[in-house]
């Protein structure tokens, strides 16, 4: 979807056996073209090999080995274009004890530590809903990995291999964590320390109408204009920094916050240098005026949805179109990558497509 926005053309390989199923609000799948194969077939094999020809990278997601098994490793490809990226995907990575064990995100970032240290004291960790391992540490390094490759290969002529792991991903992502705790300031108690909602000025508080707001007022300036916007004494939340007081002065503060609305609150301290925000849902989110003043949102084929990021001051990233149906540019696809009519017949009498 990434590499789609940004303008990449995207032609996805998907089973023969769910061609034609609609993906409708699959949003991930948007801006990208269908053609539906039995990988099992030989026919098959050779029209995705003769794609990859043409291709600037091939992205995979299957456990290791299977592409290979399948004939179309990184050899085979490579043989065909050897300028090709070729990106593995997987949760373990291709080396190691457990490559090719199951696994999903939850697993992943508990392997690399980080799910560990995300929760309130005593409390079970919580989960971070997927975006930490899949997105965050699998997709977005993908996508990163891709275009560093063809840039790469654009100076070099050599494709490559990526391998990237959600493990490793996730584990990258908690790099500035590492850094702290080298330093000292930072414990594997989780939800006591600067970030993790330890410190009274860096967390969520409920309002009086039962909603949340958010604050993160760490540098002295911003922490000073809390104190004074919250109506806090001042002589009680002097010492900021001092970590063997915030449950205290966390206690405290969450009794003021308790006496106005989320509105009230937002009134009071929205835009300003607070560091704060109301804590929205996906729909309010929608609705925000910040949110719909830089379009962080759109509607798109019927679904809301992100709005293609980052912002550029020249070219403008889109949404290339809806999600296919499975199978839906079977012919016109393979047309446009160079096959004719007769390999496309072929194709489907065989039983391939």
């Amino acid at each position: 979807m990434l590499l789609s926005d940004m303008g990449a053309e995207v032609v996805r390989i998907d089973r023969k056996a769910s061609a034609g199923q609609a993906l409708r609000f699959d949003v991930l799948s948007r801006g990208r073209k269908s053609i539906a194969l039995d990988l099992k077939k030989p026919e098959a094999v050779a029209a995705v090999l003769k794609l990859v020809e043409r291709a600037d990278a091939l992205l995979e997601g299957f456990r290791p080995g299977v592409m290979e098994r399948l004939g179309m490793g990184p050899e085979p490809c490579l043989g065909r274009n050897p300028k090709l990226v070729y990106g593995r995907m997987t949760g373990w990575g291709q080396t190691g004890s457990m490559a090719k064990a199951a696994g999903h995100d939850i697993n992943y970032i508990a392997l690399s530590g980080v799910l560990h240290a995300i929760g309130r004291p005593g409390e079970p960790p919580v989960p971070p809903m997927n975006l930490i391992g899949d997105f965050g540490g699998g997709g977005m390094f993908l996508a990163f990995g891709v275009v560093c490759g063809i840039l790469e290969a654009r100076r070099s002529g050599k494709g490559q291999v990526i391998d990237v792991a959600m493990t490793d991903g996730s584990a990258l992502l908690s790099a500035q964590i590492h850094g702290f705790r080298a330093a000292g300031i930072w414990t594997d108690d989780k939800g006591t320390n600067l970030l993790d909602g330890g410190a009274h000025f860096y967390d969520t508080y409920e309002t009086a109408d039962g909603k949340w707001i958010s604050l993160g007022s760490i540098e002295p300036q911003f922490y000073a204009e809390l104190v004074e916007k919250a109506g806090l004494p001042a002589d009680e939340f002097r010492n900021q920094m001092n970590s063997d007081g915030w449950p205290a002065m966390k206690e405290k503060l969450a009794a003021i916050v308790k006496r106005k609305t989320r509105d009230e609150w937002s009134a009071l301290m929205e835009g300003s240098d607070v560091c704060f925000a109301p804590v929205l849902s996906f729909p309010e989110a929608y609705e925000h005026r910040h949110n719909r003043e830089r379009g962080t949102f759109v509607e798109a084929f019927g679904a809301m949805q992100p709005a293609p990021a980052p912002r550029f001051s020249r070219t403008a990233p889109e949404i290339q179109g809806p999600p296919p149906a499975v199978g839906a540019d079977n012919e016109s696809a393979l047309a446009e990558w160079g096959f004719s009519g007769r390999e496309i017949d072929a194709l489907k009498s065989s039983g391939a497509m």
